[in-house]
């Protein structure tokens, strides 16, 4: 049995994972499915959110699981489970990133975003100075996060998607080869997605080279189009040598 702590996205929360989670659990392992400061259900006000709040509460869900674990994230938050990685090096068994942002010591999500210029999502990104935030706008939803989802996760996206703290996407990362790098890193690349392109995906797994890169033929969002194949494939990673 592994205990598995998945890691939603920007905009997201813990929902992300509500069919993947009893799949793996299905198949004996533990799952911890965390809102990360400000978003779902975690109250924290937006515009407080920090990376250092954020890692740390990831820090904490990681120090409270017997043994250690495998820490998944998913798009941006891949810069989430690379900071927790550095700080509980010793406590996790794996890293896997889910179309997600691997990017190098000192560098910031914004910057590998910016370079990913095929995306569709950035003309739909609304502003919210007043609170350091930004929200995605729903007539994006489907075309850029969902195409091939059922259509009830497109009407779930417009009653629970939230605002996104701005500060954590500029913050540069501080990894080590020491820490972070001793962590055995996996990557999931979605071919066919329109948020966290296969360019800047491709990209970002050949400047951080992984143990084994895996390819599903879906949108951003395999855990609602394809969870069965997303949990064979975490399921091949966590018993991976």
């Amino acid at each position: 049995m592994k205990t598995f702590i998945l890691i939603h996205g920007s905009w997201h929360s813990a929902w992300n994972w509500h069919l993947v989670t009893p799949i793996l659990e299905q198949k004996g392992h533990q799952v911890v499915t965390p809102d990360l400061p400000g978003m779902g259900r975690d109250k924290t006000p937006i515009q407080e959110v920090t990376m250092a709040s954020t890692v740390e509460k990831i820090c904490q869900l990681i120090d409270s699981a017997k043994g250690e674990v495998i820490l998944v994230g998913h798009s941006k938050n891949g810069i989430m489970i690379s900071q927790a990685a550095e700080y509980r090096s010793e406590k996790i068994a794996k890293l896997v990133y889910l179309a997600a942002y691997l990017i190098p010591n000192g560098k910031t999500q914004a910057e590998y975003s910016a370079q990913d210029t095929e995306g569709v999502l950035k003309p739909y990104v609304t502003r919210h100075p007043e609170t350091a935030s930004h929200s995605l706008q729903p007539e994006i939803y489907k075309e850029g996060l969902y195409h091939d989802c059922n259509k009830a996760i497109v009407q779930l996206a417009k009653v629970l998607l939230g605002k996104e703290a701005v500060a954590t996407a500029i913050t540069p990362l501080q990894l080590s080869p020491e820490k972070f790098g001793a962590v055995p890193r996996y990557y999931i690349e979605c071919t066919e997605d329109r948020a966290v392109t296969p360019f800047i995906q491709q990209k970002m797994y050949n400047e951080i080279p992984c143990k084994e890169v895996f390819t599903m033929h879906t949108s951003h969002s395999p855990f609602f189009s394809k969870p069965a194949e997303l949990c064979t494939i975490l399921c091949k990673i966590a018993t991976a040598s």
